[in-house]
This record gives C-alpha cells, structure tokens and sequence, in this order.
C-alpha cells in the first residue's frame, strides 16, 4: 500500500471520528518520515550487517530488510546446506555483490 493510500485511510478516519486532529498529524509525520517498504524499493535496502553476522552478515542483512530473525535465515541457509548445497552458492553471491552497510 503507498504512502498516499496511508493518509487517504487516516484522512477517512479523521473524518468519521475515529481519531483526533493531533493523533491524525502524528500518524501522517510517521508516514511521511519512514522509509518506504514498498517491494522493488525494500529489496534496494539489502545490506550486509555490521552488527548481525557470524560470517559475512548476509543473514543479518536479510533480516533486517525482511523482519524475520536472523536465525531463521541461518536455519534456512544450513538446512540448504544438507538438500543440496544451493544455499552456499547464493550465500556466496550475496556476499560479494551486496554492499556493506555504512559504519
């Protein structure tokens, strides 16, 4: 959903009553303020972590982009690892291509 579909449902809320003018310009600051999660968008954000990583933080990195715990991810890759080895290879390619997030 887009930031303009966002405030058109606070706007309709604003409008029934639901909530107060304040709680309104809060919630639309938050809108405006936040990063856009947005699919083709989102995936740009992929980093890899500085502070999330056992080796090179592709894990980390994916989590932070997708919301689900690094050890999820981890699991997921090790678990490759033993039905066929096709997580090493995307592991690896991750790790070179995706760029580092800034200290």
């Amino acid at each position: 959903m887009s930031t303009a579909d966002e405030i058109a449902k606070l706007h309709d809320l604003l409008g029934k009553g639901a909530i107060s003018q304040a709680e309104f310009e809060r919630a639309k600051a938050r809108l405006l303020e936040s990063p856009s999660t947005d699919g083709p968008l989102r995936l740009n954000r992929l980093r890899l972590s500085n502070t999330d990583r056992w080796i090179a933080g592709v894990c980390g990195g994916i989590a932070e982009v997708t919301g689900v715990e690094a050890f999820v991810w981890r699991l997921i890759f090790v678990l490759g690892l033993f039905l066929g080895g096709f997580t090493l290879l995307l592991y690896l390619v991750l790790w070179i291509f995706v760029p580092r997030e800034p200290l």
